[in-house]
């Protein structure tokens, strides 16, 4: 499985509405709204490199409102913790 970490940069008055369309995109596991120099970071699994191109500029950089994006692949995974474990506030 091939992970890649796509931090998206979004208009801010339609925040929600793209975060739920990313979501909806197959591929795409997780999408987290989050502070600093971007607006969202979106988790998106597949199984070969080239779905990487159908799922992150094929179909989510083309949502209405999506700004920008920049995309780091995973190497390794170094924690065995369940991601939403790790990206809990304890709530």
């Amino acid at each position: 499985m091939i992970t890649a970490i796509v931090m998206i940069k979004a208009d801010v008055d339609r925040i929600p509405e793209v975060a739920e369309e990313i979501a909806e995109v197959e591929g795409v596991s997780e999408v987290y709204s989050v502070t600093g120099d971007v607006d969202l970071i979106a988790l998106v699994r597949v199984r070969r490199h080239d779905e990487l191109a159908e799922v992150i500029p094929g179909r989510v950089n083309k949502i209405p409102g999506v700004r920008s994006s920049d995309t780091h692949i995973a190497f390794d995974a170094y924690s065995q913790h369940d991601l939403e474990a790790a990206f809990s506030l304890g709530i």
